[in-house]
């Protein structure tokens, strides 16, 4: 049964993975830049959904979707005003300039939150499915996570490949030049991006909150890096390999810490993607591109 409850542990863990990596797959699909940001978008909608439903009362469900809200215009803002200036730059420029946006979002939320942690209610009632005889016991909010994570990867695969917009963002990441000439809103077309990005990120902060109920500023610095690197894993600009990494990350680090050291899970993550890379350069399900001279 040990065997089990890591997997299903590291099935929940790396669904949130995969909604944030998600977010990292679509703007560098898209964009052909990384967002160091979004990890701190995860943050922020975790704390709109701790006051939504903590101080003011709210519904859980109606916390989700004021973090959804909120995270979507705070990555539209950050699109605007740091990145379409940038559009152009060269791409060491916008590295940075996301790397400022990330601190600037972890120390905003230390003046406006304060430091200290705080303790955050899960979205769902706190139960368990018990199987074989109560030996297996699963948490409501692992179930809902995963469920949430398949709800979402098919919703994007239905977007990006039947909706008009989302014919525009597969154009975009093709080309955006031959795009544009096509008609085609290239800035619109990313600000949607980064909107749809970084309203992943509020229900993967609020689903990672519930299930590791401890929230500060900095709490979504390791998640969104760990994020990016399940991108990069399975292939980043592919939205099924940012699935794939994402599931595959948290079931390693799960099981890195139930058989190998709990000190040691994170080392075993990164070591797992340098010999993928080493191996397969592109990450398991991406495209190897050939630019023409």
């Amino acid at each position: 049964m040990t065997f089990l409850s890591y997997l299903i542990s590291g099935l929940s863990l790396g669904s949130v993975y995969a909604i944030i990596a998600l977010g990292y797959t679509m703007v560098y699909g898209i964009a052909k830049m990384l967002n160091f940001a979004h990890g701190d978008v995860i943050m922020v909608g975790a704390y709109v959904c701790f006051f939504a439903t903590s101080r003011w009362q709210l519904p859980p469900i109606a916390g989700v979707l004021l973090a959804m809200v909120v995270c979507t215009m705070l990555g539209v803002v950050i699109e605007r005003l740091a990145y379409k200036p940038l559009r152009s730059a060269p791409s060491l420029a916008v590295l940075i300039t996301a790397i400022g946006v990330s601190y600037f979002l972890q120390n905003g939320a230390q003046l406006l939150w304060s430091s200290s942690p705080k303790v955050f209610l899960p979205v769902v009632p706190e139960t368990a499915l018990k199987l074989f005889d109560g030996q297996l016991s699963i948490s409501s909010i692992a179930i809902v996570t995963v469920i949430t994570c398949i709800v979402i990867m098919l919703g994007l695969t239905w977007f990006t490949g039947t909706t008009k917009m989302g014919k525009a963002m597969r154009a975009c990441s093709e080309d955006k030049g031959a795009a544009q000439l096509m008609g085609i809103s290239v800035n619109m077309t990313i600000s949607v991006t980064f909107a749809i990005g970084s309203a992943l990120a509020a229900i993967a902060g609020v689903l990672l909150c519930s299930a590791y109920p401890t929230l500060m500023p900095t709490t979504g610095a390791m998640p969104g890096i760990k994020a990016f690197t399940a991108a990069v894993f399975g292939g980043i600009g592919s939205i099924p390999g940012a699935m794939l990494g994402g599931i595959l990350l948290g079931i390693i680090e799960i099981f890195g810490k139930g058989y190998i050291s709990t000190q040691l899970s994170d080392a075993i993550v990164f070591a797992v993607l340098i010999i993928i890379l080493l191996v397969k350069p592109t990450g398991l399900l991406g495209k190897q591109i050939t630019e023409k001279v």
